[in-house]
């Protein structure tokens, strides 16, 4: 039987609004970087992005916005676009990422239509300190527990290429283990000149050593995404993924930076004999 892939998708709706110092980030209003920013996305723009996103065979369709956390505009805004999806295009299974988040907060944007809730720890706790000190990386850890205990499915990953050590690798991707998410994404660091990181030093070998480990460590994750970079990091070597340990990919555009057209990714997983995945059970 054929490897069937994930496919996942992101609508920023909300952008470059972040008082946070993450050093990775451009969308932090600190660092001025030359992205688009704006408060709300039309809900119309959010429905177009997700039909055409749903035409092109994405499964999981993830609701992005640019804040430490979710405060009672922004949760009354993810839930109507939650409520308008749900309706308009029922076949997405809805994503939330919205930062910090309390247990009552996350049964809302259950109640909503929201599945799942994506909050990354980004780096190992030790490292943490190195590339973000508006908050600890512990406000991070208990967001994605209190995912779990709001019953929804629980969406955690992290960055490589930012300076961390092998070590930072293991300790973070045991932490995640920790956690028993479905669905880990893998992000390698994309440079934005205005940025004060260095840019990625990793070479693509070291960056499919990173899928190993990751798959090493996180046995029971239902999928393995490379997420944030994939273009960049990977170049002409993207069909590697897959055979390291790959079962899910985002098509189509990221945050603040495109993506590969997403014609491209279907015609490389056809090629490959991959089928796209239908439901959230997927091959490992």
């Amino acid at each position: 039987m054929a490897k069937k892939i994930f496919l996942c998708s992101i609508s920023n709706i909300n952008s470059g609004t972040c008082n946070e110092d993450c050093k990775f980030c451009s969308q932090s209003v600190k660092y001025s970087a030359d992205i688009e920013r704006y408060i709300k996305k039309p809900i119309e723009t959010i429905v177009q992005e997700a039909k055409e996103l749903d035409s092109l065979g994405a499964l999981g369709f993830c609701l992005v916005t640019a804040h430490k956390g979710l405060d009672d505009k922004t949760l009354e805004f993810v839930c109507e676009i939650s409520h308008t999806l749900k309706r308009e295009v029922p076949r997405l299974r809805l994503i939330a990422c919205n930062g910090t988040a309390t247990v009552s907060q996350l049964k809302e944007l259950k109640k909503a239509g929201i599945s799942a809730y994506n909050h990354n720890l980004e780096t190992s706790e030790e490292f943490y300190s190195s590339i973000c000190t508006t908050h600890p990386w512990s406000e991070r850890y208990e967001t994605c527990e209190n995912v779990n205990s709001a019953g929804l499915n629980l969406i955690a990953g992290g960055i490589f290429g930012m300076g961390e050590s092998e070590n930072d690798r293991i300790s973070m991707l045991k932490s995640i283990a920790s956690l028993k998410p479905v669905s880990v994404p893998l992000n390698f660091y994309h440079h934005n000149p205005a940025l004060p990181l260095n840019p990625s030093t990793l070479t693509t070998d070291e960056a499919l050593d990173i899928i190993r480990l990751a798959k090493e460590i996180l046995k029971d994750v239902d999928r393995l995404m490379v997420a944030g970079g994939r273009e960049i990091t990977f170049k002409d070597r993207q069909d590697e993924i897959f055979e390291a340990g790959i079962n899910s990919i985002v098509i189509g555009n990221y945050l603040t930076t495109k993506g590969r057209d997403a014609h491209q990714d279907l015609i490389m997983l056809k090629k490959l004999g991959f089928n796209i995945a239908t439901d959230t059970k997927v091959s490992r």
